[in-house]
């Protein structure tokens, strides 16, 4: 990475920090999911007289294991998504290195031009 990008990336995440930790010690706001918000909004509309046409099969026991497997689903998205962009991006420097930018063309005509 350039320095000059490391330097952005640095004053964004200081901009974002020092936001969260002004919000969390001015006021009393809690970090809420939204999906307790759209029940409200649900209930609010209805009448409180909704009822959901599914059922999830299965819960997770606690709080703690939600957050756990909402973690490690995270996680491992985002390792296959870098995965794929490490792949793509050491291809493409692979390809720079040995002067070869064409794989469409059969090697007859790599060899004509």
């Amino acid at each position: 990475m350039s320095r000059k990008l490391e330097i952005i990336v640095l004053a964004i995440l200081l901009v974002f920090t020092v936001q969260f930790v002004y919000m969390s010690s001015t006021t009393d706001a809690e970090y809420g999911g939204a999906d307790g918000e759209a029940e409200n909004v649900i209930n609010d509309i209805t009448g409180g007289t909704y009822e959901p046409i599914a059922e999830p099969f299965w819960e997770p026991p606690s709080g703690e294991i939600e957050s756990l497997l909402f973690g490690l689903q995270a996680a491992i998205g985002a390792g296959i998504i870098g995965y794929f962009l490490g792949y793509y991006r050491a291809k493409s420097r692979y390809e720079d290195d040995l002067g070869y930018k064409d794989k469409s063309k059969p090697d007859s005509d790599r060899q004509s031009q």
